[in-house]
């Protein structure tokens, strides 16, 4: 399992013929001592298969963003298929709203980067709606992937694109797993455009590696939560000493638990006034 990267882009897929395109495109390889979800990753991208519906989207995002180390501020991107009442097949979207239709939340994705489609308002429910009596798209996971994504990274990271798959004229019952891949396939480009443009702005907002981060986490275990923690102790290090630098004291420190409680112990020390 690669924990020792630092990941910067997840996508997030609810189908396994919605990742195959992606799989292929970006030569992800399966993480096979990942069970609960399927996970393929490279370099840079985490890839999870979530399944259906909003608590399995919610669930693969939690799993995910807790095994796996991410950068700062990670691209978040949720990309999957959608029913409308009148778009033609294969129409890709942007959500500019979305619309939990079992809560009656709202969300509004702010789209800073040129969006490399049409947008749209995206609702999402529970069970598939085959009556299409809104103007908007529909899906079953989009509401969840928003809230959940959004306690990871920050909004403008956080986005959902969506291929109609499915309207009044060919129903969400008649949906193949070969024509959705098919679906994503076609727009690979767009999507490769859009994750680009995201980790250009998070590149931009993303806060300089602190010195000894890097040796820290590979001398020592550390979960992403601790990961989190050590950046921001020493970043804290660096505020209030002036860049000063730190001398380790290894001794007694066998695990990432005992760095983080030294490093709070040494800061703890520091005289300052403002």
């Amino acid at each position: 399992m690669n924990q020792a990267n630092q990941y910067k882009i997840f996508i997030y897929t609810a189908l396994p013929c919605e990742a195959k395109p992606l799989v292929a495109h970006f030569n992800l390889k399966k993480d096979t001592a990942v069970e609960p979800f399927a996970v393929y990753l490279n370099r840079d991208i985490c890839l999870t298969v979530t399944g259906l519906g909003k608590s399995a989207m919610s669930a693969g995002i939690a799993y995910t963003q807790a095994l796996f180390t991410s950068a700062d501020y990670p691209v978040m991107l949720n990309v999957g298929i959608a029913g409308h009442k009148e778009h033609a097949l294969g129409t890709l979207f942007l959500a500019d709203k979305i619309i939990d239709f079992d809560s009656g939340k709202h969300h509004y994705p702010p789209l800073v980067c040129n969006p490399p489609c049409a947008t749209g308002s995206l609702q999402t429910a529970s069970r598939p709606q085959l009556q299409y009596d809104q103007p908007c798209l529909y899906d079953m996971e989009a509401s969840a992937f928003y809230e959940t994504a959004m306690r990871f990274s920050c909004a403008e990271l956080v986005q959902c694109l969506k291929v109609i798959s499915d309207n009044q004229q060919m129903t969400a019952e008649y949906i193949e797993p070969k024509q959705v891949s098919a679906l994503i396939a076609a727009h690979i480009p767009a999507v490769e455009a859009l994750l680009t443009d995201m980790a250009a702005l998070a590149a931009l907002i993303t806060p300089p590696e602190p010195r000894l981060f890097s040796q820290l986490i590979q001398q020592y275990r550390f979960t992403a939560s601790e990961r989190a923690q050590l950046k921001n102790l020493l970043c804290r290090w660096d505020v209030l000493t002036d860049h000063r630098e730190l001398e380790l004291d290894e001794s007694g420190l066998t695990c990432g638990k005992d760095v983080l409680r030294w490093l709070d112990q040494q800061i703890g020390k520091i005289d300052f006034c403002l």
